[in-house]
């Protein structure tokens, strides 16, 4: 449900899309012309399911957050693809999942990444989606202007210069540790982590970042040298003057009523970039897709069917 009341701001422990998953399947890639090459799993609608009136219809990009992944959004991607009769794209992002590795990780590259993804499939007008570390990636994409984009949905990040949640910081610890003890057994690995953070669903999800090297032991599949470095950017946003830039296109902002990324008084600044944004308060913390999944799906339908 769209709601455009501000409800009182609450805090959670942080929770993960889904758990780790061992099982491998095929994905796409593209190679970007500045060298990034980018993963994804596209995600289409059945022909039966198809508007006869609406073969071309507008896509979706579904972008996770820090240390996620395309398979984070993958149930959530095939709910879109049926229910909206888009095709959804599930990127990996630079740095992440299967994409390809490069120092600079900040979000004028992430959403130069995005636009030239964009540009090279010659996407129309395309929706994108994306949480915490995406959600400022698409709402950087929006406000640069260098593609044209129908609508865009931001989940639980804001336009605005904040600190990341200290966990960040102490998960690339814990990682680090799992790499320098060359962990063989996932139960050794999930040992050095609980040493840093609680839950067992968030272990898993940072267990996800890791694969086995030919020696059989636990190896960071994402550069955590890069993403450490990177933490500072994260915790930015590249645009500072809501009178310089704007995006007048809709947008729904969807936040955890629980987590504090997008706090009541950022909204008047949310509100200077995007003039047309509608507000989604969800009973959830930080991650709000894997907390409350069937509101999240019912607000982006929502938002998307009247868009139509």
């Amino acid at each position: 449900m769209i709601i455009r009341h501000a409800l009182p701001r609450l805090y959670a422990p942080f929770r993960p899309y889904a758990s780790l998953s061992s099982s491998r399947r095929a994905f796409s890639t593209t190679e970007l012309s500045n060298g990034i090459t980018l993963a994804y799993d596209l995600h289409e609608p059945s022909k039966d399911a198809q508007k006869q009136d609406n073969e071309d219809a507008p896509p979706i990009l579904f972008i996770h957050g820090l240390f996620g992944s395309k398979k984070n959004n993958r149930s959530m991607s095939k709910v879109f693809a049926r229910e909206l009769k888009r095709p959804v794209y599930a990127l990996d992002m630079r740095n992440h999942g299967d994409s390809s590795h490069n120092p600079t990780h900040n979000y004028s590259a992430l959403a130069e990444d995005v636009e030239l993804f964009i540009q090279h499939h010659n996407l129309s007008k395309p929706t994108l989606i994306g949480h915490s570390m995406g959600a400022k990636t698409v709402m950087t994409v929006a406000l640069r202007e260098k593609v044209p984009i129908a609508n865009l949905i931001p989940v639980d990040n804001a336009p605005v210069d904040a600190a990341l949640h200290g966990d960040f910081n102490k998960y690339v610890q814990g990682m680090r540790e799992i790499e320098e003890a060359k962990c063989k057994r996932q139960t050794d690995a999930d040992a050095i982590l609980k040493k840093y953070e609680d839950s067992l669903a968030i272990r898993q999800f940072l267990l996800g970042c890791f694969v086995r090297s030919e020696e059989g032991t636990y190896t960071a599949k994402v550069p955590l040298k890069i993403l450490t470095a990177a933490l500072a950017h994260m915790a930015d946003f590249p645009f500072k003057d809501p009178d310089q830039t704007r995006f007048e296109g809709p947008m729904l902002m969807v936040r955890g009523t629980k987590s504090h990324y997008v706090a009541d008084e950022m909204l008047p600044t949310v509100g200077r970039f995007f003039p047309k944004f509608e507000l989604a308060d969800i009973d959830a913390g930080h991650w709000v897709i894997s907390e409350q999944p069937e509101e999240f799906r019912k607000a982006v339908v929502e938002f998307l069917q009247d868009k139509d």
